[in-house]
C-alpha cells in the first residue's frame, strides 16, 4: 500500500487480502466516499467479514502513525533547508554583482578565462539532481521528465549528451534505461555541504576543460515557498554572452527557460541579466587596484562561482524534496483518518447487523419451542 494515497480500498496487506477471499460468506457494506455524501451503487464495497475490517482498520492506524511522524520529521528538517536556501542566495547574487563589476574593468583587455571560452557546441552535460528517498510525491518524477524532455529537443537538434546523476532515485532510474547515456552516478548525502558541491564541481569542470562537453546545465527544483517549487534548466556552463551558445549550424541550443546569471551584451560591452530587477549596488571603487594579475583573480573566481551554484541548486533540491514530503505526509495522514472513520462505521454496521442476525434467531427458536409445547 502506498504510504502518499492510503485510500486504496482493494490493496491492503497480502496477509488481509487473502483471508477477504478465504471468507466463504463476505458481508457487503458500501462505504461512503471521503466527502460524506450519500451511497450509491458506484461507491466502493468492502468485500470482508468483521474480522477482516478489524484487522484492516488496525493495519491503516498504524500507516497513520508512520505518516504522521514522517511529517513532523519533514517539518523540523524543512525549516534549516530553508533557512540555507535564504542565507546563500546573498552570497550567490553578491559574488555574481563582483564578476559583474570585473567584467566592466576588463572588457576592453583580452584576457582567456577557460570557463568563457564558448565553442561551437556538440555534446551537452545535464546534471539531473533528485533525492536519495522516495515519498515526496511527484518530487523526482518532475526532475526525471524533464531530463528526458530536454534529452529529446537535444535529439532534435542533432546534439550529443551525456547525464550526470545525482541522488539514488535518479541513479536508479536512469540505470534501468540503457538508452540513456549517464557519465556518472553521484549519491546525495542527508543534508547539502561543500564537499559534496566540490565532488560535482570536479566532474563538470574535468569535462568542460577537456572539451568532453561544450555546455553543462542543471536540471534541479527550484525552492520558491513550502507549497510551490518548480523543476528548471539553469546553464552553468560556459559563462557567455546569451545566445552565444551555438551548434556548429549556428542554431542556439540554449533551453526555453534556461534562468539564473547569464552575460549578455549591452551597446557592445559586457553585462549581466537578472532573473528579477537588480537592486542598485555601489560596486567596486574605480580606484581600487589588483595586486595580482586580473586573469588570475578570474581563474580563482570561476571555480569558486561553479561551486556555490552547485552548492545553492543542492540546496534548493534538498528544501523543495522535503517540502514535497511534508505536504505528501500531511495528505496520506488526512486520507487515513477519512479511512478510518469509513472503515469505523462499515465495522459498526456489520457488528450491529450480527448483533441483530443472531437475537432474531434467538428469538426465533424461542417460538419454534413454543409451538413444540
Amino acid at each position: 500500500m502506498s504510504l502518499s494515497n492510503v485510500s486504496i480500498w482493494s490493496s491492503a496487506k497480502p496477509s488481509i487480502s487473502s483471508t477477504f477471499l478465504q471468507n466463504p460468506k463476505p458481508l457487503l457494506f458500501p462505504i461512503p466516499l471521503h466527502n460524506g455524501g450519500s451511497r450509491s451503487s458506484s461507491f466502493p464495497k468492502v468485500h470482508c467479514g468483521i474480522r477482516e475490517l478489524r484487522e484492516r482498520i488496525d493495519s491503516i492506524k498504524n500507516i497513520q502513525k508512520i505518516t504522521e511522524a514522517m511529517k513532523l520529521v519533514a517539518v523540523a528538517k524543512v525549516r534549516r533547508a530553508q533557512e540555507a536556501v535564504i542565507n546563500g542566495r546573498p552570497f550567490s547574487e553578491t559574488l555574481v554583482g563582483v564578476l559583474y563589476d570585473i567584467n566592466e574593468r576588463l572588457q576592453f583587455e583580452d584576457i582567456d578565462v577557460p570557463l568563457t571560452n564558448v565553442r561551437p557546441v556538440k555534446k551537452v552535460a545535464l546534471v539531473s539532481i533528485t533525492s536519495d528517498q522516495g515519498l515526496c510525491a511527484g518530487f523526482n518524477n518532475g526532475i526525471i521528465k524533464k531530463v528526458e524532455n530536454r534529452i529529446t529537443d537535444l535529439e532534435k537538434l542533432g546534439l550529443e549528451y551525456t547525464v550526470i546523476s545525482v541522488g539514488k532515485k535518479g541513479n536508479s532510474y536512469f540505470s534501468n534505461r540503457p538508452n540513456v547515456h549517464v557519465d556518472k552516478f553521484i549519491e546525495a548525502g542527508t543534508f547539502p555541504t561543500t564537499k559534496e558541491a566540490q565532488i560535482i564541481a570536479d566532474n563538470v569542470f574535468s569535462l568542460f576543460l577537456s572539451e568532453e562537453v561544450d555546455k553543462v546545465e542543471l536540471v534541479y527544483t527550484k525552492f520558491l515557498s513550502l507549497i510551490r517549487f518548480n523543476p528548471v534548466i539553469h546553464t552553468l556552463l560556459p559563462l557567455s554572452p546569451k545566445g552565444k551558445v551555438v551548434d556548429v549550424n549556428g542554431n542556439s541550443v540554449d533551453a526555453f527557460e534556461d534562468e539564473f546569471f547569464r552575460l549578455t551584451t549591452k551597446k557592445g560591452k559586457l553585462s549581466v541579466e537578472w532573473e528579477r530587477v537588480r537592486k542598485g549596488s555601489k560596486g567596486l571603487s574605480p580606484l581600487m587596484e589588483f595586486e595580482q594579475d586580473p586573469a588570475h583573480i578570474l581563474d580563482a573566481m570561476m571555480p569558486l562561482y561553479l561551486n556555490s551554484q552547485i552548492l545553492r541548486a543542492l540546496e534548493e533540491s534538498k528544501a523543495s524534496e522535503l517540502a514535497a514530503r511534508m505536504t505528501a505526509m500531511s495528505n496520506a495522514t488526512d486520507n487515513a483518518v477519512d479511512l478510518i472513520k469509513t472503515l469505523s462505521t462499515a465495522y459498526n454496521r456489520a457488528r450491529q447487523a450480527k448483533i441483530t442476525g443472531e437475537i432474531l434467531e434467538i428469538v426465533a427458536g424461542a417460538e419454534a419451542l413454543r409451538d413444540l409445547d
